[in-house]
């Protein structure tokens, strides 16, 4: 079941156990979200009863990390039928479906992130909006929240009304997770890259958890070799 749930090797052994909430630099937020996180484990399917949740914060703060200890432990203890999807990767199988040399249906793609029972949606509001997006998304979201299935989302964007741009300093090629990060902190928001209507459809589906804190990846576990 954990292998049907495809999360990706970079993250196969996250679990809530080894997540750090503790290091230097790191936000009371993040301890906060961990219990979080256990509370909504212990509580699942009778407590949550359909409802997800929506992690909210900077990049590297651990947000995915959470959200696939959950996933695990759902799977595991629960017997829940799990799913992990990039949003970024799930959106570009669906534009590949209109190939007509690929044999996948735009329903196929689809059909088992609305089937999914408990789907953890990474890196919401990452793709470039579009009216396309935002029908996608629409589409997706709707279906799960009709359905009453738990669906788990990450998001770089605050859940918030945008308060104004800020300036971006640009400076050689970005990754784009690092342009996705400085989208963020320009002043886009969530409903932004999703439309208002559907982050606010999200209020209704999740329960808002917010992470704070330096960058994990660049604080603490910095590549290096040996």
């Amino acid at each position: 079941m954990l292998e049907q749930a495809k999360i990706p090797r970079r993250y196969e052994d996250c679990t809530l156990e080894n997540f750090e909430p503790k290091y230097d630099g790191a936000d009371r937020s993040l301890q906060s979200a961990l219990v979080q996180a256990r509370g909504f484990v212990k509580g699942y399917p009778v407590e949550t009863d359909g409802k997800g949740l929506l992690l909210v914060g900077q990049v590297g703060v651990g947000k995915t990390h959470i959200a696939v200890g959950i996933l695990k432990e759902l799977v595991q203890e629960r017997g829940a039928h799990g799913l992990f999807y990039d949003y970024r990767e799930l959106l570009k199988e669906v534009q590949n479906s209109y190939n007509q040399k690929v044999a996948a249906t735009e329903l196929e793609v689809l059909r088992p992130v609305f089937e999914a029972e408990v789907l953890v949606l990474d890196e919401l509001g990452a793709a470039k909006p579009s009216d396309w997006v935002w029908d996608t998304v629409a589409h997706i979201l709707n279906s799960r929240y009709n359905d009453r299935r738990t669906t788990i989302i990450t998001t770089n964007y605050p859940n918030s009304e945008a308060l104004g741009a800020m300036p971006v300093r640009r400076m050689g090629k970005k990754s784009a997770e690092q342009e996705d990060a400085e989208r963020a902190m320009s002043g886009e928001t969530l409903g932004d890259r999703i439309g208002e209507r559907m982050r606010s459809r999200l209020q209704e589906m999740c329960v808002v958890v917010e992470m704070r804190g330096k960058d994990f990846r660049q604080s603490v576990k910095r590549a290096s070799f040996g």
